[in-house]
């Protein structure tokens, strides 16, 4: 496949610029900015309603610290525009100690009828039931899946899985307390499969992997497969898609969280060999793949870097921040103007071990 036209990529660029400039104005303006960012740009001494000119001048603004979602209060992130309206409280992490927290409001609907527009009516049927079996409770993903699943003429049916608890005895070693606790959902996954019909399915790899083993997806009725969580390796897509899915099931990988959003994933090519590359939903998120010692620059095309994620919404402005992941910078790729990121996995991943639970 030729590479994305040259004027794509620059009127990619000239959108995401564009944005910025609008998002900044919103942000670091007395009218519509929240009372977090006005209070740094005031102790930074700069304005960066008038500085920022484009996505590259972001730079100047450190790497958005985790902690500002965990110790500060929610209000804090209340864009004055949007001061008096309820907003949503979306939790990321917890394992140990406070959860991130991102307010919301429309953000995840945004994000998910766009992601819409992606997938297949013949692999999700519009009016065809739904089953989501992941992380609902505190998470965004609850709502947003069954705001995609209601967008196109479906209901979705839920089980619940808490990876807090997942993670907390996988690292006690409590390793026949997480199997059973994974048995539970997976029963109950098949239980609604077996009575219930289902068209489309949200879950985890490995969930997805250990449903399949209990039940054949295509008999039950699954036409597509929307499948999140971050590490897959080539090796480990080729199994699902040929042995679990069949190559009869559609399968839609994405990378997302609750600060980002949703990045889908480009169809996969004979020449991909299975290796899935993401594509952020830009102008309002950009993902980069840079040096981890030197995380001003990106990383070489096909080189291994931290990923890094600016979100850029109304609701939610969060420069630069330093994801937990790695992954493979790639070239834009049809209908993507923009970099992928590709082969995620948790970050130092091949120096030391890491706890994913269920995912």
């Amino acid at each position: 496949m030729p590479p994305v036209d040259s004027t794509a990529v620059d009127s990619a660029r000239q959108t995401l610029d564009a944005h910025v400039r609008e998002i900044i104005r919103w942000h670091f303006s007395p009218e519509t900015g929240c009372p977090f960012w006005l209070e740094w740009a005031e102790k930074a001494g700069w304005d960066p309603a008038a500085a920022i000119h484009g996505f590259a001048d972001l730079q100047r603004f450190p790497h958005f610290q985790d902690e500002w979602l965990r110790d500060l209060q929610p209000e804090a992130w209340v864009p004055k525009k949007l001061q008096g309206r309820p907003f949503n409280i979306f939790e990321t992490g917890g394992t140990t100690g406070m959860p991130k927290q991102r307010i919301g409001w429309d953000d995840y609907k945004v994000d998910y009828e766009e992601f819409s527009t992606k997938i297949s009516d013949a692999h999700f049927p519009r009016g065809a039931a739904w089953l989501m079996a992941g992380p609902t409770g505190p998470r965004r993903l609850r709502l947003a899946i069954e705001h995609l699943a209601n967008g196109r003429g479906s209901s979705c049916y839920f089980i619940d899985l808490d990876p807090r608890w997942v993670k907390k005895v996988l690292a006690a070693k409590n390793f026949e307390q997480a199997r059973a606790y994974m048995d539970h959902i997976v029963d109950q996954a098949v239980m609604i499969l077996k009575h219930r019909k289902v068209a489309g399915l949200f879950t985890t790899p490995k969930l997805l992997e250990a449903i399949g083993e209990k039940i054949d997806l295509w008999e039950a009725g699954i036409r597509g497969v929307f499948c999140g969580g971050t590490t897959m390796a080539p090796q480990y897509v080729r199994y699902i898609m040929e042995e679990v899915l069949e190559n009869r099931i559609g399968f839609y990988p994405t990378y997302g969280n609750t600060l980002m959003g949703l990045a889908a994933s480009a169809p996969l090519r004979p020449e991909d060999n299975f290796s899935i590359t993401y594509y952020a939903p830009q102008p309002r998120a950009v993902l980069r793949v840079v040096d981890p010692k030197e995380t001003g620059q990106t990383v070489a095309y096909g080189q291994w870097g931290r990923v890094e994620l600016t979100t850029l919404t109304r609701e939610f402005f969060m420069p630069r921040f330093l994801e937990r992941d790695e992954a493979i910078r790639r070239e834009a790729r049809a209908p993507y103007a923009w970099d992928g990121v590709a082969e995620v996995r948790p970050f130092g991943a091949m120096e030391k071990n890491i706890v994913e639970g269920v995912y």
